[in-house]
């Protein structure tokens, strides 16, 4: 059976908010849950962008259960690598095991604030690998020293270690990165339910370990609010990955987006209240070969009245699957 996971995305909501959604998903049975990690909204009209590893020390104390994971988290401009791991470390204590370390090349609309020049997707792709040698090397203990093509690492060591590591996520979104994926991930994490991901993160050591999905949808009992909602605030979504990478800035966004229309949005996110639309959407991940899906409730002033539907009527619905 499926499991489906809530988003904290703080690009539409306030940390405090954050934190007290992700408690009523967990009282609303949502399996785990996953945080973007972004120094920018997709859009200005989204209005919010906090530290999300401020947010996930809170979530982990006021919540018990459901397990948590970056979605995703770039450790190699924005962040060293060895920080990450000392704040990865630090989660997995606070939450008593239940953190999952998702981790990604990097979009540009996050990382240009500490980076001159965006590298090429090669580049990227090349400082992850070495991102993740690093990490795994901290969370084993130790000192560390590490001096690569990308990094420097001078006698490093975390003091607070956590029996066991955070599983490690690598999201991929076509060949080279589902070749790291596969060789170096404990589960992969992919925005698009393409099955040939799977099977390429399969062919290169990942059979038998999580694939993790993310599913935008847009609740509203009024269908209507529910599309203008989503066009407002997710109408960059249909770029893909590719494209979404390199743009630098929400008026990037908003200039690539421009003549998405209402309609096209409405073709891609499930919008109303029909707990079949819904269903029909996350059904794909499931055939292609996905074992987790994380649902993004488009709009952060709606998140309540989503999780009560979801409690009531959609989870159990998506049980079934």
């Amino acid at each position: 059976m499926v499991q489906i996971g809530y988003t904290m995305m703080g690009e539409q909501r306030g940390p405090r908010e954050l934190v007290t959604d992700l408690v009523r998903a967990e009282e609303a049975g949502f399996d785990f849950s996953v945080a973007s990690d972004h120094s920018f909204p997709w859009l200005d009209e989204q209005g919010h962008s906090p530290y999300v590893w401020s947010v996930l020390g809170a979530a982990a104390q006021a919540t018990d259960r459901i397990p948590l994971m970056t979605y995703v988290t770039c450790p190699t401009m924005r962040y060293h690598p060895a920080v990450v791991a000392q704040k990865a470390a630090t989660v997995q204590l606070l939450s008593q095991g239940r953190f999952r370390l998702g981790l990604g090349s990097g979009e540009n609309l996050n990382e240009h604030i500490a980076t001159a020049a965006w590298p090429p997707a090669d580049v990227r792709q090349a400082m992850l690998v070495e991102a993740v040698e690093i990490i795994r090397e901290l969370f084993a203990g130790g000192y560390v020293n590490h001096r690569g093509r990308h990094f420097q690492v001078e006698s490093a060591r975390l003091w607070d270690v956590p029996d066991r590591s955070p599983p490690i996520g690598i999201a991929v979104s076509g060949p080279p990165s589902c070749r790291i994926a596969g060789e170096l991930a404990d589960l992969v994490i992919a925005v698009e339910p393409e099955r040939e991901l799977v099977e390429a993160f399969d062919r290169h050591g990942g059979a038998g370990k999580p694939r993790v999905g993310q599913l935008p949808v847009c609740h509203d009992r009024d269908r209507d609010a529910a599309v203008a909602r989503a066009h407002a605030e997710f109408r960059w979504f249909g770029g893909g990955w590719k494209v979404n990478s390199e743009l630098p800035g929400p008026a990037s966004f908003a200039a690539a987006s421009r003549f998405v229309r209402p309609e096209d949005v409405a073709a891609a996110i499930p919008c109303g209240d029909d707990v079949e639309t819904f269903v029909d959407a996350v059904r794909p991940y499931v055939e292609a070969g996905f074992t987790e899906v994380a649902l993004v409730q488009v709009g952060g002033q709606s998140q309540r009245p989503f999780l009560d539907w979801a409690e009531t009527a959609l989870l159990p619905a998506l049980r079934e699957l």
